[in-house]
Order: C-alpha cells, then sequence, then structure tokens
C-alpha cells in the first residue's frame, strides 16, 4: 500500500467526528461472500452486547435485494443519527453505498468477500471479530468513489473481457466453492474461448483515441493497481481513476497478460495502455447502444456513452482508530 498503515486511522481535517453512542444498521447479505452467516451474526451480536451499543441487523432475503434493504437502513440511520454498515463481499458494499453515498450517514463495512480489496485497502480486517473492535471504535476517513453513469463503484469497473470473467468465475464458485485457486482457473477456461474485441472511442482530458481492444477496466484501488505491477497509484492521491486496457491481443497474448498480473508485472507488458483520468467518455462501436459493465463484481447492462468520472460526494467510512487493528495488505 502506498501510505503507511498508521495514516488509514487518520481522520481527515474538517471529516465528520462520531460520539461514540451512535447506533448501527447492518446491512447483512447471507448469500454474499464466505464464511457462515450464523457464526458471523453471532459475534457481531456478542461485540455489540460487549460495547453497550445499540445495532439492528437488516438481512438480505429472496424477497428483496440489498438496495432496498439498504434504503431501509438509511431512513432509519437518518431518523437515529446513527451508522449503515454493509456486512459480504465487494458487490454488498457497493450496492450499500450506492444508496449511502452523498446522505452523509456514516458508512461502515464489515468485508466477507474472496478478495476484499476494497477493506484491505483501508485496513479494515476481514476477520468478524476484529472487524467488529474497529467498527465500534473508528474514525471517519473521506473515500473517493468511481461512477460510471452515476452507477456506483468502489474497486474497479470493466467492460468487455473482464466481466465474462466474472460471471465464468461465479459459475465455478458455484461448482467448486470460493478460493483463490478456483478463481485462477476459470479464468483460464475463460481465455480458451474465442472472445470479440471492442471498437470504442476513448475521450478524456481532452485527448481522443480509437481502439480496438478485448477490455477496458477503470480502476479505484490503489492496492489492486499494486498487485498488478501498475504505476498508478499515485494518480487516484490526485482524485484521479486509472484506466487499463491493451491493444488488440491474441489468445496467447493474454495468457500473458494475466500471467504478468499474477506476477504483479503487468506493467511491463507492451500490449497494456494505462492512463489516468478525471472524466473519460467510451462511445461503442456502430450498431453497439449497450453493454454488459461489471462493478465490483456486480454486472449490468448500461447504455452508451459510458461516462466514467470521480463522484462529487467523498464516503464518510469507518476505519479502526486504534493502528495496531488495521490489517496489512
Amino acid at each position: 500500500m502506498n501510505e503507511p498503515a498508521t495514516d488509514l486511522a487518520q481522520p481527515s481535517p474538517g471529516s465528520a467526528t462520531l460520539t461514540g453512542q451512535e447506533p448501527f444498521f447492518l446491512v447483512m447479505n447471507t448469500g454474499s461472500g464466505s464464511g457462515d452467516s450464523d457464526t458471523i451474526q453471532d459475534t457481531i451480536a456478542t461485540a455489540m452486547a460487549a460495547a453497550n451499543r445499540r445495532y439492528e441487523l437488516l438481512v438480505v432475503t429472496d424477497g428483496s435485494g440489498p438496495i432496498d434493504t439498504a434504503r431501509q437502513a438509511l431512513r432509519l440511520a437518518q431518523q437515529q443519527s446513527g451508522i449503515v454498515v454493509a456486512v459480504g463481499g465487494d458487490g454488498t458494499l457497493n450496492a450499500v453505498c450506492q444508496v449511502v453515498l452523498g446522505s452523509g450517514v456514516p458508512f461502515g463495512a464489515l468485508p466477507q468477500g474472496t478478495f476484499n480489496y476494497f477493506g484491505r485497502s483501508f485496513g479494515i480486517p476481514q476477520d468478524t471479530a476484529l472487524a467488529m473492535r474497529g467498527l465500534l471504535d473508528a474514525v471517519i476517513k473521506p473515500v473517493n468513489v468511481g461512477l460510471v453513469n452515476d452507477r456506483v463503484f468502489l474497486v474497479n469497473a470493466s467492460l468487455g473481457l473482464y466481466p465474462q470473467l466474472l460471471e465464468d468465475r461465479e459459475a465455478f464458485k458455484q461448482r467448486f466453492g470460493r478460493s483463490r485457486l478456483v478463481a485462477l482457473g476459470s479464468a483460464l477456461v475463460t481465455l480458451l474461448k474465442a472472445h470479440r474485441q471492442l471498437r470504442v472511442q476513448i475521450e478524456s482530458d481532452g485527448e481522443t483515441r480509437q481502439l480496438r481492444t478485448p477490455t477496458i477496466v477503470v480502476d479505484n484501488n490503489a492496492l489492486q493497481l499494486e498487485h498488478m505491477g501498475l504505476q498508478e497509484p499515485a494518480e487516484l492521491a490526485r482524485h484521479h481513476l486509472v484506466a487499463i486496457t491493451s491493444k488488440p491481443t491474441g489468445r496467447l497474448a493474454l495468457y500473458g497478460l494475466l500471467v504478468r498480473g499474477l506476477l504483479s508485472r503487468l506493467g511491463e507488458d507492451e500490449h497494456v495502455i494505462s492512463f489516468g483520468f478525471d472524466t473519460m467518455t467510451v462511445r461503442l462501436g456502430p450498431g453497439r447502444r449497450r453493454t454488459k459493465v461489471a462493478m465490483d463484481g456486480e454486472i449490468s447492462w448500461l447504455r452508451s456513452p459510458l461516462v466514467f468520472s470521480v463522484a462529487q460526494h467523498q464516503l464518510p467510512l469507518l476505519v479502526p482508530r486504534d493502528p495496531t487493528l488495521l490489517q496489512r495488505a
């Protein structure tokens, strides 16, 4: 990570402060992330009781989605000067953030996913008991959020080959369970298939590019950029996003990109194009009015043009006050 772990626990000047008595309204997606949901709920209840803090756990049921449940949590938090907490993987965190962003209500996270790039970037432990200790004694750190056509992404948004990789990975997880090895195996299988190259026009910072590429990824996470071996994390500190794409490639070159990414050397590949930006517009080729876009692992169909930007409002994220509780990525 670019910034020292001790910096993660420091509130930004002028940020909101906490009294330590705010009630928590937790949105839990029992089908998201890893771990036993009953154990997680018991851990939450034990920590809240020990701290004598009021809380309400709102579980996402089959008849509703995280968005509806998050709206209910936000209403309660606004009425009672409380905090909304997302419990789940990056997709669940994304859905709850979509509702909370811009409301002024503080946002907490109990990350439960496989990779947890968002939580790890800010030192939030995946261990629920440790994360609860940090949540109950936290400071607020305003963090930047990405947007694509007014839809939130915390870690990244992508189109082209990358959403297909995510869809195939989810199918593999259903069959073989959640692990990094399963994710790698599904990626190898995905690259065996034939894929169309995107034909797009990209406009950013007054420059227009015509490009044929297998995929475009827009990243908002310094930890993920570092793990891929890209040199643009400093762009995020400048309130920019980072675009990652490549020149037209064959299947063998795609395997090379995957291997370099795993070895944190993606930036060394001659096919890779990456740059920071404030706002970027992507126009699809003739005949394509919409495309699949993956936002923090959740896939939706969005219409062209795709406008990527940094959200006007920052997310008031709770991070542990005690630096010993910060997870070292």
